[in-house]
């Protein structure tokens, strides 16, 4: 009786399989797909291997050749970029729109890496313009997407300094200029070693573009917003093995009126970021970040609290110092420079505090151990119990008393 069941059981399967089988044909069929996609995919494969092979003229021949000012285009790109030093260099085709008069809009997100410093690609995202004849296609236009970040080849053409420890890509700027930041990364990397002790890359990527506004093209963002900003790191927060090397992006503007020791200690403090980004997470707050970061910019610098911290101090003698550590807010250019210095001395004097009353490597530790928290909330009072056995109403109050102390 079991096996006669299981026969029927088959049966009935097989029978309503031969049901179903005259309905699969029944439906729409599915829509060719448009061979333009891979035949414009195959065109920015070769112009990718072009750049790889520093071959102009291979760059140019995906440019329509009926379209002077387009290929004359291409030609200042190529040569923008020719002196890089790419690993790779690749493009992904996302989407194409056909205008139904021969010309095509094709979406590409463009990869790079550096070589000797990217583990993974840096990514941006295109817009290219193509328009077909004679059977093939031909691009006659390209532009950073909207939103996009641009990239610095598309500002001028780059002029390369390789360092020891450091890659500086330039464009407007000085052969001397680059020359100078290159070593002021040099000797940025041993300091920030000596600071973090734990594992990092050891070199560090500088951009120099040639003005404030090309530097806000660089971050895709407004460039008021970065207006007394002396430089900007960029990078995966908390990235793996594989992420890209972060980006120094610096402020020729801001960065320009500082004094050689004002410029090592942005060099250093921004390097420190590189160091740390991959055990900084979104658990960590910026007064950690910042802080961390001054801490070891300054460290062994030989300057006093009150020339470190003088809006602080200001306020300390004015009877107004902080009752609290400052939020991510605090840290926004919102105009009042001085409320930004307050905040980043307040951050950098609780690292400082840390390194001297716990030790040095309790404050790494302590750094890392608010990174590891899986969010935002708990993660400093964790790490504060953890690692330096106290609360955030202990240390804040022990905090407070250092001010005093450093800064009277």
């Amino acid at each position: 009786m079991a096996g006669q069941g299981r026969g029927r059981a088959r049966r009935a399967a097989a029978c309503l399989l031969a049901l179903l089988g005259p309905l699969a044909g029944c439906g729409p069929a599915a829509a060719p797909a448009d061979p333009a996609r891979g035949e414009i995919q195959r065109l920015l494969d070769r112009r990718a291997r072009a750049v790889l092979d520093h071959d102009p003229a291979g760059y140019a021949a995906v440019v329509d050749p009926a379209d002077p000012a387009a290929v004359a285009a291409a030609r200042r790109l190529y040569a923008n970029l020719d002196e890089v030093p790419f690993a790779s260099w690749t493009y992904r085709v996302t989407d194409v729109d056909r205008n139904g008069d021969g010309t095509a809009v094709a979406e590409a997100e463009l990869g790079h890496r550096l070589r000797g410093h990217d583990a993974g690609p840096v990514t941006t995202s295109l817009v290219l313009d193509l328009t077909e004849r004679d059977g093939r296609w031909y691009v006659t236009g390209e532009r950073t997407a909207a939103g996009a970040a641009q990239q610095l080849w598309q500002q001028g053409e780059v002029d390369v300094v390789r360092g020891a420890r450091s890659l500086v890509l330039g464009v407007g700027r000085s052969a001397a200029r680059l020359r100078e930041l290159a070593a002021g990364a040099d000797r940025a990397a041993p300091a920030v070693s000596a600071a973090w002790p734990r594992p990092w890359a050891g070199r560090v990527v500088l951009l120099a573009p040639d003005s404030l506004d090309a530097m806000g093209r660089l971050l895709g963002a407004p460039a008021a917003g970065y207006r007394g900003i002396a430089a900007v790191t960029t990078g995966e927060t908390g990235g793996g093995p594989d992420a890209p090397a972060d980006r120094v992006i610096v402020n020729p503007e801001a960065y320009g009126v500082l004094g050689a020791y004002g410029r090592q200690v942005v060099l250093t403090h921004e390097t420190t970021h590189v160091a740390t980004r991959a055990h900084t997470s979104a658990a960590t707050p910026m007064w950690l970040s910042e802080g961390f970061a001054d801490w070891a910019a300054y460290r062994g610098g030989g300057r006093t609290a009150a020339q470190t911290a003088p809006e602080l101090r200001r306020a300390v003698l004015a009877g107004e110092a902080p009752d609290r550590l400052p939020d991510d807010e605090d840290f926004a250019f919102s105009g009042d420079g001085d409320a930004l210095a307050r905040a980043y001395e307040s951050g950098w004097l609780a690292c400082e505090l840390i390194a001297s009353a716990w030790g040095e490597r309790a404050l790494t530790d302590f750094y890392a151990a608010v990174a590891a928290h899986p969010r935002r909330e708990g993660a400093v009072e964790k790490a504060l119990g953890d690692v330096l056995t106290t609360t955030p109403e202990e240390f804040t109050a022990r905090w407070r008393a250092y001010l005093t102390e450093r800064l009277r």
